[in-house]
């Protein structure tokens, strides 16, 4: 990162202004998630793991094709797919983070990285916890989305813009789970927890992702602003489709399930799922200039 970014980070007041209050916040919400949850032997089996209107399946040919057994077995492994994919996210981003706690560059944000990473390995934990216990596993994380950057100096910005697509794609799902009272109270708890955290870190990596893409513009050649554009609108396709997992429905019994996933992709369904889930972060990304409007969400990153 360069010396004209560090001081956009380090002179901006309504970074530190964000900061401060965050912090605080993040004091007056902790809690202790080994004592705060009571995992049950079992959930009930015929019933929802996930509201179906977040399901892979949900008003497409496919889901018509199915019994209503099979989508509640199919939500339970798309719900298992879910919090995998918050584990292997969470365990990236912690990655990337831990990188740059106490750097010169993110001296500013480094008290509040405390709190982030703290926080995030309590929802690596778990989200963990209630995969192995009800699936038995963890489902594999998904080839592509973290190839090597753009050849640029835009690294930082891009691991945070990652981070942010991420924590706003879960988020979708948990504010919308956690008052879902269709789902058993345990998936509703992990769910209202994971979302009353991610409003703060989504608050704060907005911030840090503008001052970032800010920076960089400064000094970027339209080549670069094109590459950090074109890098960006495929890791939304890539993000989005991981939730697609064959695996997940051979796990509920559905034949043919990479077939089941092509056209699941080609059901023009898709198209508004994808807008609905990343309506905020798409309005957000093309209202600072990082993708153009209209292209968000064209091609996966592989």
């Amino acid at each position: 990162m360069s010396i004209m970014t560090s001081a956009l980070i380090d002179t901006s007041e309504r970074l530190r202004e964000v900061l401060n209050r965050l912090s605080s916040k993040s004091v007056e919400d902790y809690y202790n998630p080994y004592q705060m949850f009571e995992w049950p032997q079992a959930l009930p089996e015929r019933a929802w793991w996930m509201s179906p209107e977040l399901t892979t399946t949900y008003d497409t040919e496919v889901a018509r094709e199915l019994s209503e057994e099979q989508l509640y077995r199919l939500s339970k492994y798309e719900s298992l797919n879910f919090y995998s994919l918050n584990v292997h996210g969470i365990r990236e981003l912690l990655i990337e983070v831990t990188r740059r706690i106490h750097t010169v560059e993110f001296a500013t944000p480094s008290e509040f990285f405390h709190h982030f990473i703290g926080e995030e390995n309590e929802h690596m934990w778990f989200f963990a916890q209630f995969c192995l216990r009800y699936g038995g596993k963890l489902y594999k994380q998904p080839r592509g989305g973290a190839e090597t950057i753009p050849p640029s100096d835009a690294a930082s910005l891009l691991v945070f813009a990652r981070i942010l697509i991420f924590e706003e794609l879960v988020d979708h799902f948990n504010a919308k789970m956690a008052l879902d009272d269709r789902l058993d109270v345990t998936i509703r708890k992990i769910n209202q927890i994971h979302h009353q955290d991610e409003s703060r870190h989504i608050a704060f990596g907005r911030e840090l992702v503008r001052l970032l893409f800010d920076g960089f513009r400064e000094r970027a050649t339209p080549e670069e602003l094109a590459q950090v554009a074109d890098y960006l609108s495929r890791y939304l396709t890539y993000s989005f489709e991981s939730l697609y997992n064959p695996q997940v429905y051979k796990d509920a019994g559905i034949p043919n399930p990479l077939e089941v996933r092509r056209r699941l992709l080609d059901d023009p369904r898709r198209a508004e799922f994808e807008a609905q889930v990343f309506r905020k972060t798409n309005s957000f990304l093309t209202r600072h200039g990082l993708v153009a409007v209209g292209a968000a969400g064209t091609g996966a990153v592989r």
